[in-house]
């Protein structure tokens, strides 16, 4: 296998682009990304295009990397659809490193584009479901809805924050409430016919809080609260770790969401389902992302050497049946990137970890070895995963304020590393960062995730 340099790397910002569509949005980053690459749309040589949402969103399904990416000159080559939950756009970068590596092509693009804001917020918390075996969701169901006995009675201080926001949102006047009950109703139907009206009674009784929120909230909750009572982590670490976050995306200009939040803000949020808030939760948003990988030749060719990030190790898993103590997805993944690269957990100077939730990042950096089990909330309250401790995660701000378009996700992560990498992140720069991790995960399945990327970045020769 070839060596594997990424020499372009671009996101738009994170937000809302209800004007737009994805021809749009991928225009944008496919622009941005050659523009740093140096490059014009007749020198790639494959693509990778993820996207999760355009067929149920406009029912664009089957061609919709050739459809998005002709209007900007990239066409007859091979262009390959990506569709793999929130680990779609990794995946997209993994095939493009794979493309490389092999010697099939010298230089390959991924791009990840994902458009979630819709009119029915109820169809968008419902297009979730995809990244569950619906098969078996009533099943699913029942587990998400056990809560250890220790932990049975929500705080007080959690429910009154329900109702106190519930009481300060303004009335929804006659219109409102009538397009809300058919929104809902037109919902409720489509999923009913097709998985069934009881499991999905059952599903909308299934969290442990209150408002509204995908079936991936209770799925990161159930699994916060077993952490709890495995390991006596708390409510107030995951504050501390949303907190962080929202802090780190205040300098990323990318960034869906760039305030501060600060640890009580974040605990006193609305409970979305026990024991996450609203502050430790990724939100809806529209993106897009892309990575050129190329070849040493092509390097040296073009004379980019000081701006292009080595390809250490780049893993794709797929999730397993196992049990609750056995190696989980980004254990083995993570194992596999390690050994890849020759190195081990310790010489990662920065990370970004899938942080669809607070919980999210606290249980990768415990799976990815940065921290033995049980330590990953307690690390993170003495300050190591911050910018300026010894090992910062999610710089960018992560999933939870960077923002999560499905399929753009994954390489927006790349993005940060590579900027990271090069020296050119500016006020929330790394000091020194050699080598960074990216963790991805798509989908539920069983005990773990469907699918997971991780990839192992080196910085560019002579810079450090």
């Amino acid at each position: 296998m070839r060596s594997v340099y990424v020499i372009g790397a671009h996101t738009i910002k994170f937000g809302k682009y209800l004007d737009q569509g994805v021809k749009d949005l991928c225009g944008w980053t496919v622009a941005g990304v050659l523009k740093d690459a140096g490059l014009e749309p007749s020198a790639i040589e494959s693509a990778w295009f993820s996207n999760s949402g355009w067929g149920i969103r406009n029912f664009q399904h089957c061609i919709r990397g050739q459809v998005a990416l002709r209007p900007f000159g990239i066409d007859a080559i091979p262009i390959t659809n990506v569709e793999n939950a929130c680990a779609g756009g990794s995946t997209a970068f993994h095939s493009a490193w794979k493309d490389v590596a092999s010697g099939l092509f010298d230089i390959s693009l991924a791009v990840g584009v994902e458009m979630l804001y819709d009119r029915n917020k109820y169809a968008v918390f419902a297009g979730f479901l995809g990244g569950l075996d619906v098969g078996t969701l009533a099943e699913q169901v029942e587990r998400l809805k056990e809560i250890p006995p220790e932990l049975k009675e929500i705080p007080p201080a959690q429910l009154e924050a329900v109702r106190q926001t519930r009481k300060a949102r303004k009335p929804k006047t006659l219109r409102d409430r009538a397009q809300d009950y058919w929104d809902r109703f037109a919902v409720f139907v489509i999923l009913g016919e097709t998985i069934g009206y009881d499991t999905i009674r059952k599903m909308m009784g299934a969290g442990k809080g209150g408002g509204d929120h995908s079936a991936f909230m209770d799925v990161y909750a159930y699994a916060a609260r077993r952490h709890m009572q495995k390991y006596g982590s708390t409510q107030r670490q995951l504050a501390v770790i949303a907190s962080k976050n929202h802090g780190h995306s205040t300098l990323n200009p990318n960034a869906q969401y760039t305030f501060e939040v600060s640890v009580e803000e974040a605990l006193s949020d609305r409970l979305v389902s026990y024991p996450l808030t609203r502050a430790m939760c990724a939100p809806i948003g529209d993106g897009a992302a892309s990575a050129i990988l190329a070849s040493e030749e092509v390097v040296k060719r073009l004379g980019v050497s000081s701006r292009a990030v080595k390809v250490r190790a780049s893993i794709l898993a797929s999730g397993r049946t196992r049990g609750m103590d056995d190696p989980d997805i980004a254990e083995r993944a993570s194992a596999q990137a390690y050994e890849k690269a020759g190195v081990g957990p310790a010489e990662i100077n920065l990370a970004e970890v899938h942080d669809a939730t607070a919980f999210g990042e606290l249980h990768q950096t415990e799976a990815l070895g940065f921290f033995p089990k049980g330590e990953g909330g307690v690390q993170a309250e003495q300050g190591v995963t911050r910018l300026g401790g010894s090992l910062p995660v999610n710089t960018s701000g992560g999933l939870i304020s960077r923002g999560h378009p499905i399929g753009a996700s994954g390489l927006a992560q790349i993005h940060e590393l590579v900027t990271q990498l090069r020296g050119e992140a500016g006020k929330r720069q790394v000091e020194s960062a050699r080598l960074a991790l990216a963790e991805n995960g798509g989908g539920a399945l069983g005990n773990e995730e469907a699918a997971m990327c991780v990839h192992i970045l080196e910085s560019p020769a002579g810079r450090l």
